[in-house]
């Protein structure tokens, strides 16, 4: 099965794997990175492994979040993809980067490549993306890729903002 899901100018999206372990418990390690997530960090660079090795999001729905890359230096960002939700029977895009690749436009360029990944390779009809309300940056990218307002909803305690975006929207967004 292939590794790399889509290249950007400045980035690649690939399949997780076990050598992003320490990047990937790096990113969790930040309490500023999950500050917006309602996540908790993982204990140790073998449990991110753990979880890598245990995703199985690739092998039910095709599809799943990827690692991001820089081309440049392939230094480990964070990751971007799509999540199917059999509970709420939608996908959503989410995205997570490390600290000192934030402001730089990653967030945006990798959400653009998974959302038309989503649309043209999965067919997908509709994505969502969700953000905690007061996460001003992360529903700026989402407005940015073209999601429109859904929802407001609480869920664990914490208000949360949902946009979608369907396909024939998208290309008309980046016509």
């Amino acid at each position: 099965m292939k590794r790399i899901i889509v290249k950007t100018p400045r980035l690649v999206l690939k399949r997780f794997s076990l050598r992003d372990a320490a990047g990937f418990y790096e990113l969790n390690a930040d309490p500023e990175v999950l500050r917006f997530t309602g996540d908790v960090p993982f204990a140790s660079v073998a449990e991110a492994r753990n979880f890598i090795r245990t995703y199985s999001h690739y092998e039910q729905y095709g599809f799943g979040r990827w690692s991001v890359h820089r081309s440049d230096t392939k230094e480990y960002v964070g990751f971007c993809g799509l999540n199917f939700s059999a509970s709420k029977k939608e996908v959503d895009l989410g995205f997570r980067f490390q600290q000192r690749f934030w402001g730089q436009g990653y967030a945006t360029e990798a959400g653009f490549a998974a959302l038309r990944v989503g649309f043209s390779t999965y067919g997908l009809e509709k994505i969502v993306g969700r953000a905690m309300k007061e996460n001003a940056a992360s529903m700026h990218v989402l407005e940015k890729l073209g999601m429109t307002y859904e929802k407001e909803f609480e869920e664990d305690g914490r208000r949360w903002v949902q946009l979608s975006i369907l396909r024939d929207d998208f290309g008309s967004f980046y016509e």
